[in-house]
């Protein structure tokens, strides 16, 4: 177990997580995951939904982060893990079931944002879902007084970073063909924003 990497944000909240892709998520198909990390959420989530293939990627030079986790697990629905750009105007991947990202719209500069939904919105077919995960403000405030510590300390890191409004989110999805279908709270002030592709 030393040997691989660890979030204990990923072990607290993975089950919640997989508890609404199980709604979400169509029975078969391709699953991109935007942003794997520690390969965590990719082996809870391939165990427990054994139809999917679930196809791990990272920002170029951290994609191989997750391989101890994978090779670990050594399940046959879960691909080697892909370099992906958001901002690239061509994807290794080209069409997707549907795309799950956790923890990486807060990290990302707002064009990267921009860019990982255009990207999303070229991959799904017509009424297939995007989930996003993570914290967001609401209408312009904070939900809790630790997004706002977090935000600063984000900021403070890297003023590109920060904690997206759900509303500007909206706006940016509406411009590429999808609408926000559900916006459920999970815990530790977090939630997970569904996205859905239109038809045409």
């Amino acid at each position: 177990m030393t040997d691989k990497p660890f979030s204990q944000a990923c072990e607290n909240n993975k089950h919640p997580i997989l508890a609404q892709l199980r709604r979400w998520l169509p029975e078969a198909g391709l699953v991109l995951e935007i942003g794997t990390g520690t390969g965590q959420h990719a082996v809870c989530f391939a165990e427990a939904l054994p139809t999917l293939t679930w196809q791990p990627s990272d920002q170029p030079g951290a994609e191989a982060y997750c391989l101890p986790w994978l090779a670990e697990a050594n399940r046959d629905n879960i691909r080697p893990p892909l370099a992906l750009d958001v901002s690239a105007s061509s994807w290794p991947v080209t069409a997707a079931a549907a795309v799950f990202s956790a923890n990486t719209a807060h990290i990302m500069a707002w064009p990267e944002v921009e860019a990982m939904f255009r990207g999303v919105a070229r991959l799904l077919v017509p009424a297939s879902v995007f989930c996003l995960y993570g914290p967001f403000n609401v209408h312009g405030h904070f939900t809790s007084a630790s997004n706002q510590a977090f935000d600063q300390y984000l900021r403070s890191q890297k003023a590109s970073m920060g904690i997206r409004d759900i509303d500007d989110l909206t706006a940016l999805a509406s411009k590429v063909g999808m609408v926000l279908e559900q916006d459920i709270e999970m815990p530790a002030n977090n939630r997970l924003l569904v996205w859905r592709r239109l038809d045409g």
